[in-house]
């Protein structure tokens, strides 16, 4: 791993100033930066926690110090400013200091402004912040991986693509955190269907550094989605020693591996590694990519019509501490999930009861989605739970081609399109096994190789039969 971090020094050589007396806190915000981009813990320094804790002993006043700590919190776990005070107030002290020292950077300053917009529910205005940034430093790694996983997190791909190829010019074999830059870039080019060049690229950032498990990520993505499952399968088990180092990410690339069995038809290997790493990891880890997967991963087999027994007592023990978050749709969606996998008919009410409050009362980018397309959703997995598949059917079929605004990938969101297919293939109405046989041609045109479109086209075909 890498540990020749950046001095004082090195920062103001790369165009980017860092306000703070200690050379030890840049080397240490340097850390920090670079397990963020690489998605591993560094366990000479305590991990991505232990260094955190140095860089404010280092110096607790260094704003960018702060804008790191803050920003993980913000964006990885899904904690909820109005809820979480402690955060709230580490988010106001950040700006105000931001604001109060006056040879605090301009840049600096954004930073925390930024951070200021999405604890407020203006998402779409932190990543506006960090786009300026970015034109006049494109160096600034922090603010384009912010701005990429907020991207990833809205599900804007284009965006995605576009923030990174914006700067890419101005980065070089021999700037650091170059491979990691590459492998970003790799992922906007799948998630906007180009997949001969996403794969081109993630496989030039492994050439790099095969421990980079976002150019991995993408490559799993590109197998996902042009199906080659058992190439899929191979490449996660050949490289493994890897990415699995990569504990921030390994979940999510074990969710990839289980999709690829699920795909094929081998229940019994998806939930293997569900029980053995994803549901192990996400109860350990806490982090909400690790917590939609869970969900995710098991409602996807129990559609299948796998047996997944009590699992959701579990799963639904890592998510009842979410039902007020809303901080995106995408993961109240999976929060939804887990109350009905484990039939607690209360959380549910709550939760729903919180989302009406929200669409009221809330303000900003996720508060909008979840107005115009979220509730609807919502709505829909609750009448599918219940049995009223129709309704289901009805609810989502409008805002199909919304969805996208929810969040997550093109992958992530496959739960919606497979839903929609299931309960159109168990609804009580002619028109919608119908309906379901359109999607399902609809599917196979653009996933040729999809042993499960061709086995539930086996199932429409047997309710025409009927």
């Amino acid at each position: 791993m890498h540990s020749n971090w950046r001095g004082s020094q090195d920062w103001v050589n790369q165009g980017l100033r860092l306000t703070t007396g200690s050379n030890d806190a840049c080397k240490l915000y340097d850390a920090a930066v670079t397990q963020y981009a690489g998605w591993y813990d560094d366990d000479s320094l305590g991990g991505m926690e232990g260094t955190l804790n140095k860089l404010r002993e280092a110096d607790p006043n260094f704003v960018m110090g702060q804008v790191v700590r803050n920003g993980l919190e913000l964006l990885g776990t899904g904690r909820n400013t109005k809820l979480d005070t402690a955060l709230r107030d580490d988010v106001n002290k950040m700006i105000e200091l931001s604001r109060s020292n006056p040879e605090v950077t301009l840049r600096e300053q954004r930073h925390a402004t930024a951070l200021g917009c999405w604890a407020a529910g203006e998402i779409e205005h932190a990543t506006a912040v960090w786009e300026n940034i970015l034109v006049e430093y494109p160096h600034d790694v922090l603010a384009l991986k912010f701005a990429h996983d907020t991207y990833f997190y809205l599900g804007n791909s284009y965006q995605i693509r576009d923030s990174i190829a914006r700067v890419l010019p101005h980065w070089k074999p021999t700037t650091p955190l170059y491979g990691y830059v590459l492998g970003m870039h790799s992922f906007g080019l799948e998630e906007t269907n180009l997949y001969p060049e996403a794969e081109t690229v993630a496989r030039k950032a492994l050439s790099i550094n095969p421990r980079d498990a976002w150019a991995t990520h993408t490559l799993c993505h590109v197998m996902e989605m042009t199906g080659r499952q058992h190439e899929g399968i191979y490449m996660l088990e050949k490289t493994d020693q890897y990415w699995q180092r990569c504990g921030m990410l390994a979940c999510h690339n074990f969710w990839h591996w289980a999709l690829y069995y699920i795909e094929i038809g081998d229940y019994d290997m998806a939930l293997s590694i569900f029980d053995q790493e994803v549901s192990v990891r996400a109860s350990k880890s806490g982090a909400m990519l690790d917590v939609v997967d869970v969900c995710s991963l098991l409602y996807r087999l129990q559609m299948e019509g796998v047996d997944v027994r009590d699992r959701w007592d579990r799963v639904f023990s890592v998510c009842k501490s979410h039902l007020h978050d809303h901080i995106m749709a995408f993961n109240d969606l999976h929060i939804l999930i887990s109350c009905l996998g484990a039939a607690q008919e209360n959380a549910v009410a709550e939760l729903m009861q919180s989302i009406e409050e929200f669409i009221r009362e809330g303000r900003g980018t996720n508060a909008e989605v979840t107005t115009h397309v979220g509730e609807k959703l919502f709505k829909a997995f609750i009448a599918y739970n219940d049995g009223d598949y129709a309704a289901a059917v009805d609810l989502v079929r409008p805002i199909r081609y919304k969805v996208v605004r929810i969040g997550g990938s093109h992958a992530q969101r496959d739960l919606v399109n497979l839903f929609l297919i299931q309960a159109a293939i168990k609804s009580t109405k002619p028109e919608h096994h119908k309906l379901a046989r359109a999607l399902l041609n609809e599917r196979k045109l653009w996933k040729t190789n999809s042993p499960m479109t061709d086995r539930l086209l086996s199932k429409v075909m047997d309710l025409d039969a009927d």
